[in-house]
């Protein structure tokens, strides 16, 4: 419901009808399927007692901001429930910013002043055994519907609390509607199948929100369901089709500093587990050492995401990810182990105008020293366009060396997939 009343008197009325509900012990003996209609009939009962002069539309918008306030998430309730709202960004008590189509819009919500933020926030972390107040003023969550959330609040924060919300997307695009959307074209897609079902161990490479997720959920699609799939997450965000399909989720300490579970730990657990495929969510640690070992070491088309600006800045980083174990590795030992283990990068970005496209398919051709060896298949190539991205994919002209990879482990490789336009 749009915010159309924010006079002074509404709001004080809110905020008197709201902290008395909170003092009237009445609403805890109600059944929790009953508590939306027992709030309207409270609410009522005091704008009675206060003699309110409010309108009708006024009066129905003041209960339905207090259910919200009681039952839900506040002012930004609504805003999860649009399907249109990719992301929820709230700024401090008096700025709340939305994605939708990929570009930020401002939005009319407003929450009274910083405990109304902090109270939402509270909601959202305390069922999960998180907390957070000035000793811990950082936390991550997740919504029961899997959507993710930071939260971060002063005195590290300087605008007040900041919470944002990565809304989980129920309706997941597959191969044809990213096709459809020009984010690929069908060789690349058709190639990206085969390497898959030939066990190419494949890493998805992107900025933030560039949709890597999305290209990982998509791959996963063409994992053969006779093999045994354990996916490792910070947060789980996957949305696998598979009939065995093992989820594990990374825990941060406790209260007392104990208790973490980090990916390191889930990677190595995972070897015990007889996986066909290891799947990590997103690579930003130590377990990049491990990961890459699994991949040398038998447990062949194991896939991630690693956040980077270029297929080339992935492999980069991913080799810096496999110091943090603390082990004395030369960068061509690193190199080395990398050129063995990654077949594939696939890099993901998001323009401006907030479409997200393939714009490189690399293969890893092996090292030189200390310099990786990598060769382009696919590349987007951009064209002149009117405040719109236009352009189109353009295969580099040469044929991977990949497909005779996959010919060697039974899987052919079209040549028909490699032709210009």
């Amino acid at each position: 419901m749009a915010v159309a009343f924010r006079t002074a008197e509404y709001e004080d009325l809110r905020r008197r009808c709201h902290d008395r509900l909170l003092q009237d012990g009445r609403l805890q003996d109600v059944p929790p399927g009953e508590r939306a209609a027992a709030i309207e009939a409270m609410v009522t009962q005091y704008l009675y007692e206060f003699r309110a002069s409010l309108s009708r539309a006024e009066r129905a918008q003041l209960i339905t901001e207090i259910q919200q306030d009681v039952l839900a998430y506040g002012p930004i309730t609504p805003l999860l429930e649009d399907d249109g709202i990719t992301e929820i960004m709230v700024n401090g008590p008096d700025q709340v910013y939305v994605e939708r189509e990929g570009r930020l819009h401002l939005t009319d919500m407003r929450f009274r002043d910083d405990e109304h933020v902090r109270r939402v926030i509270d909601r959202i972390v305390s069922p999960l055994g998180r907390r957070i107040d000035e000793s811990s003023p950082m936390v991550d969550a997740r919504l029961p519907d899997g959507s993710r959330v930071n939260a971060i609040i002063p005195p590290i924060s300087l605008v007040g609390p900041v919470l944002t919300i990565r809304k989980f997307v129920r309706r997941r695009l597959d191969s044809r509607e990213l096709v459809r959307l020009g984010a690929m074209t069908e060789e690349m897609v058709e190639f990206l199948r085969l390497a898959v079902v030939g066990e190419l161990n494949i890493l998805v490479s992107g900025g933030t929100s560039s949709g890597k997720t999305t290209i990982l959920n998509m791959l996963s699609t063409f994992i053969p369901h006779d093999e045994r799939v354990i996916t490792i997450e910070d947060t789980a965000e996957l949305q696998l089709q598979h009939p065995h399909w093992i989820r594990l989720e990374t825990r941060p300490p406790n209260i007392e500093g104990k208790g973490e579970v980090t990916a390191r730990d889930l990677v190595r657990n995972a070897l015990r587990m007889r996986p066909d495929r290891i799947i990590v969510g997103e690579v930003r640690g130590a377990e990049a050492f491990e990961m890459v070992q699994a991949m040398n070491t038998g447990h062949e088309g194991g896939m991630s995401t690693i956040h980077a600006n270029t297929a080339e800045d992935a492999l980069t980083k991913l080799a810096n990810y496999m110091r943090y174990t603390g082990m004395d590795l030369s960068t061509e030992v690193i190199n080395a182990q990398i050129a063995s283990a990654v077949h594939l990068v696939v890099h993901v970005h998001r323009f401006p105008d907030g479409t997200r496209k393939v714009v490189s398919i690399t293969e890893l051709l092996g090292h030189r020293g200390e310099q990786l060896i990598t060769q382009d298949i696919w590349v987007f190539r951009r064209e002149a366009g009117n405040g719109e991205v236009v352009g189109r994919h353009v295969w580099s002209g040469r044929e991977p060396r990949t497909a005779a990879v996959l010919a060697e482990r039974g899987v052919s490789v079209p040549k028909e997939l490699f032709r210009e336009g």
